[in-house]
């Protein structure tokens, strides 16, 4: 299954001011979005091939319409635990910068607009580690998004510092910590 994304100018009411469009989804019940204007598409995951001496998180590459991409799966980015793909998997295919990547997410939520007076800052407190790839945090109703900065999250120079920062976390329930 392929979802191709709208483009953001698509939409009529795209430029709608002071709001942003996102693509939710849930990691270990976090709910988390990525601006809409670095997604590709949204696919099902499929084959992947996979590769010697990478770390945990790059768990292989996929032939995407002849394109060969990295494939991420952001639990094991997160030192979150590793798990099994379900029916709501899938494998958000992000550009950034001049490349071209898929991350596995346990699923996708929805299409969503949010007003920029909902979108807070990361707050001092958190670990400078984390607010990096930490935008900030959308509010919309009663459910909190953590707004993940997908250019620095997925630049090559910082996926093993992410990865650190996450398995930091990893002994007391990682990085998202579901328990609070």
């Amino acid at each position: 299954m392929t979802a191709a994304m709208p483009h953001p100018s698509s939409s009529p009411d795209a430029s709608s001011a002071g709001s942003s469009q996102f693509v939710g989804f849930e990691l270990d019940g976090q709910k988390c979005l990525f601006h809409i204007e670095r997604i590709q598409e949204i696919i099902t995951p499929g084959r992947l091939t996979r590769l010697p001496d990478v770390p945990a998180y790059v768990i292989g590459v996929s032939n995407l319409r002849g394109a060969i991409i990295p494939v991420i799966d952001l639990r094991l980015l997160f030192g979150l635990p590793a798990r099994e793909p379900g029916a709501d998997t899938r494998t958000i295919i992000v550009n950034v910068g001049n490349r071209t990547m898929g991350c596995t997410v346990d699923a996708v939520s929805q299409v969503i607009r949010i007003p920029a007076e909902q979108i807070r800052p990361t707050p001092d407190s958190i670990a400078a580690e984390g607010q990096r790839f930490v935008e900030g945090f959308a509010r919309s109703g009663d459910d909190l998004y953590i707004v993940l900065d997908a250019d620095c999250l997925l630049d090559p120079a910082s996926l093993a510092s992410v990865n650190r920062a996450g398995a930091l976390h990893a002994p007391t329930s990682t990085f998202f910590n579901s328990d609070s």
